[in-house]
């Protein structure tokens, strides 16, 4: 069996989902395809910026969000065993600095892929779960041969995608290579229920002892939960006991009620991750084109790569629209330009944010005091954490030098 189409996605999770729905709904004719037959948590993807929350409004996704019970939080809070709670609390942070968006959006990563593919579906896309033995041709003639149903199929198009993640399949069949910086920490992740003392508006993040913390709060006593500790720390997590060990980091001198959080009930798994960034120079090949982390991805600890991939979506999609001819792979130029600059700049504040919140001991300590006085007095230091919020195209380029980190972080 042979069909056509003008793309053909590999993945229907975030970016596939996201970018099926907006071709199909510019009338596009789409094929996704998907691995997974049930989307289960991923143990992060669940907090998208101010600036990404604007990119799902141009993309017309951002009513569907708040329909399928997307959360705002419109308060940030650093705490921390760098100032006392009642100094952090003093300092806390309005979220809402782009018009018309409260701050950040908080979902559950598995929803967000069931409403994507649904409103994929709903747009006329053909998505098909349970995918497998993806084989990809490029070049002049794109095509992808799968078996799905127990059948082998194969189907023709204008354009493949690549937003199959950051073990991209599309990507080492492209040849395209990946980039990586060395990995400089653990973080683990965890959802949970119960947590109805914390409240739902405010994000907290800090460290305190040998951890780094996150809370994100989902709505109704349910949150994401993020933990930031030490390479040399690989089985800190590990076995069955994760989960209680965990929590029990998150009872915190520095952060008032966190007690609801150390009591709060596991609602997923407790899965570590290496951190780090990894990156492609060019994103696309005669035929096909990757999007979100099959293009590269940064690094979790500033929690960029929902609004990363739906910026790509956008990008992508409007290069598509703009020009009939796909045949040209230069039509992706822009995008890769854009998303080059955009990652180095992201990459520079995962780093500012690495070094100031996941580095531990009395000299670290110190050097977080520090930042936090020089923050308060000389708010251009915040610029490249103001980054994540806003988005890093809005920033001067000297948010991205290093004269600033060493003003941050001169003793």
């Amino acid at each position: 069996m042979t069909d056509r189409f003008d793309a053909i996605i590999i993945g229907c999770g975030i970016g596939g989902g996201a970018l099926a729905t907006v071709l199909a709904r510019a009338g596009r004719s789409v094929l996704a395809l998907e691995r997974a037959t049930v989307y289960r948590d991923r143990v992060r993807g669940e907090w998208i910026a101010p600036w990404g929350v604007a990119e799902l409004r141009t993309l017309g996704l951002y009513d569907d969000f708040i329909a399928a019970g997307a959360h705002h939080l419109v308060r940030h809070i650093s705490y921390g065993d760098d100032a006392t709670p009642e100094q952090a609390e003093a300092a806390a942070l309005q979220l809402g600095v782009l018009p018309g968006i409260p701050g950040p959006l908080t979902i559950g990563h598995p929803r967000s892929c069931e409403l994507l593919r649904d409103l994929a579906t709903a747009a006329g896309a053909c998505v098909l779960s349970g995918a497998s033995d993806i084989t990809i041709t490029a070049g002049a003639s794109p095509s992808v041969t799968y078996t799905h149903g127990g059948r082998q199929q194969r189907a023709t198009c204008r354009i493949i995608v690549g937003a199959d993640g950051r073990g991209s399949l599309v990507r080492q069949q492209l040849g395209i290579e990946l980039h990586q910086d060395p990995q400089h920490h653990f973080f683990s992740g965890l959802l949970v229920d119960g947590a109805h003392g914390f409240p739902d508006d405010t994000q907290a993040i800090g460290a305190e002892g040998d951890v780094h913390f996150l809370v994100f709060p989902q709505g109704d006593g349910r949150a994401r939960l993020y933990l930031g500790y030490p390479s040399e720390q690989p089985q800190r997590l590990s076995g069955p006991d994760g989960p209680r060990v965990f929590l029990e980091a998150f009872r915190l001198q520095s952060m008032p009620l966190s007690e609801h959080i150390a009591n709060a009930t596991p609602a997923g798994p407790c899965h570590s991750y290496p951190n780090q960034d990894g990156w492609t120079e060019t994103p696309y090949a005669p035929g096909a084109v990757l999007i979100g982390d099959a293009a590269g991805y940064n690094d979790p600890i500033i929690g960029q790569g929902l609004s990363i991939t739906y910026r790509d979506v956008r990008m992508v999609r409007d290069a598509l629209i703009a020009d009939d001819d796909w045949s040209q792979p230069e039509i992706f130029a822009p995008y890769t330009e854009e998303r080059r600059e955009r990652m180095r700049r992201l990459r520079f504040s995962a780093m500012v944010q690495a070094e100031l919140l996941n580095e531990f001991g009395p000299e670290a300590q110190a050097r977080r005091k520090r930042a936090r006085e020089r923050q308060a007095a000389d708010p251009t230091l915040l610029l490249s954490l103001a980054a994540t919020i806003m988005g890093p195209e809005v920033m001067p380029e000297m948010a991205f030098e290093d004269a600033l980190r060493d003003r941050l972080f001169a003793p």
